[in-house]
């Protein structure tokens, strides 16, 4: 009995102590933050009491971020220089002060990711709603728009789908991005369902963590939560920041819009984006096509001949009669390529050829290039490759695998870029610039996920498990334990 009363007494004295603390510091928000970092797993209640003040405790939250990661980074610095000088006593000495500071922001960093309701929002400083409803209300408060993130899984864990793994690393801990979205957005997300998650277990302690498959959408809507626009999927940071300025411009211009008229003027804004997309991947299949003097073509050779006399019928082209002669063909191709009109594929949707979409990512590469921030979470989130890089500071430029990681995952983005925005987004433009569909943002989201990302919520196993695969195991592997 003795030792629980100790235990209160000192529970009573910190928060007490904490209290003293919080009203040097700034007042009753701070004492919530004090005794919320008190605990390693802070309880529910004390989590929405902090959300509950909205941006104010985030931004509180951060500041103390701030200061505490100066005193890292200076412990971190003068470690790093005492092994670099051989100095052993000094870095005996510092290590347990970089391991005390490292421990307390960690878990100053999980507050912060259950305050924001994001991961890595320490890096990102951007505040969630996950509640539709709620983000109407602080949006028609504040006349900003709304940005709504339909997702598989929750942006507040690590393992949520793929493609909002990388919203939070190449876009939203993005400086001119974060920047974008906290003033022009209200911000929410919503989990469409539980992602997909698998574990290989390789037999020697080793295991191997995967989601699969999974897609995002970012939906702009009016204050009063009307469908603006979407961008379906994963954009480099250049193209996402100028179509959520793009898209806050015309929700703040569309909300204006007399209710009977609103509907004509979205149809003609998308009509007019349909429009740019169409000549903007016109001169992408153009350049490309230039480049490699190969002419791209939108026809199928004809069944059959057209008939003799027959004035109305269009000749057959050239390249195709070159085709029929496959040796011919090949010394013959660039000739009456050069000679003959360019032939654009008319819609993106008709170019299956995979090397003609990398070499229209590769004209936009650096829209798809990842600022200093991403660069450094993607590096926090790869210890081992950036430790290497630091050790071997003279080899760096040219061997840190961070470079090289980065490198990947940029091409990776551009091609995402390009193929989002020409196939996928044009369908979204083609759906709403017919002046009598206006979806609901849950009837939208459907539709998107069945149509644009063919995971259909009608299907339960989201296309892993085909009736029609046979595979040698007792009910096709399948195991349903729900009640």
């Amino acid at each position: 009995m003795r030792y629980v009363t100790w235990i209160l007494l000192g529970t009573v004295g910190w928060s007490l102590a904490a209290a003293d603390h919080a009203a040097a510091c700034g007042g009753y928000g701070s004492i919530e933050i004090e005794i919320a970092l008190a605990s390693e797993s802070p309880t529910a209640e004390q989590i929405e009491k902090l959300r509950a003040r909205g941006p104010a405790a985030l931004d509180e939250l951060l500041a103390r971020r701030d200061r505490w990661k100066q005193e890292f980074d200076r412990l971190d610095q003068e470690m790093l220089e005492a092994l670099a000088t051989a100095n052993h006593p000094r870095a005996t000495e510092l290590r347990p002060l970089r391991e005390r500071a490292q421990t307390k922001l960690a878990r100053l960093d999980r507050l912060i990711d259950q305050v924001g309701m994001q991961r890595h929002c320490s890096q990102s400083r951007l505040f969630w709603h996950t509640d539709l409803a709620q983000a109407q209300q602080v949006a028609k408060a504040s006349g900003k728009p709304i940005l709504s993130l339909r997702m598989l899984g929750k942006l507040n864990e690590d393992f949520s789908c793929a493609n909002s793994r990388f919203f939070r690393t190449t876009l939203y801990a993005n400086a001119e991005v974060s920047k974008a979205l906290r003033e022009n957005y209200v911000l929410h997300w919503q989990s469409v369902r539980p992602v997909p998650r698998v574990t290989i277990d390789f037999g020697d302690g080793r295991k191997l963590e995967r989601t699969l498959t999974g897609n995002s959408a970012h939906y702009i809507l009016t204050p009063a939560g009307e469908v603006v626009d979407v961008l379906p999927g994963l954009y480099g940071p250049r193209v996402f920041l100028e179509k959520i300025v793009a898209g806050a411009s015309a929700a703040l211009q569309l909300a204006g819009v007399d209710d009977a008229e609103r509907p004509r003027a979205l149809a003609q804004y998308h009509a007019e984006r349909l429009a740019a997309v169409d000549r903007a991947w016109r001169n992408d299949l153009m350049k490309v096509s230039t480049a490699e003097n190969q002419v791209p073509v939108d026809f199928k050779i004809p069944p059959q001949p057209p008939r003799k006399g027959a004035e109305s019928a269009e000749p057959p082209a050239a390249n195709v009669a070159a085709k029929l002669a496959a040796p011919k063909y090949v010394v013959e191709r660039h000739l009456v390529a050069a000679a003959l009109p360019h032939r654009i594929a008319s819609t993106p949707d008709k170019v299956e050829d995979e090397a003609t979409w990398g070499k229209i990512a590769a004209l936009h590469a650096e829209e798809a290039q990842l600022d200093e921030a991403s660069r450094a979470l993607i590096a926090s989130e790869n210890p081992t490759a950036a430790v290497a890089g630091r050790l071997s500071i003279t080899k760096r430029r040219a061997e840190d695998p961070i470079l090289a990681l980065v490198g990947t995952l940029q091409e990776s983005i551009a091609l995402d870029t390009v193929r989002n925005e020409y196939l996928l987004h044009r369908r979204v433009h083609q759906w709403l610039a017919q002046e009598g569909y206006r979806p609901a943002v849950d009837e939208l989201n459907e539709r998107v996920y069945a149509e644009l990302f063919l995971t259909p919520s009608s299907d339960p196993w989201l296309g892993l498990a085909p009736a029609t695969v046979y595979t040698a195991l007792p009910n096709g592997g399948v195991v349903n334990s729900q009640k």
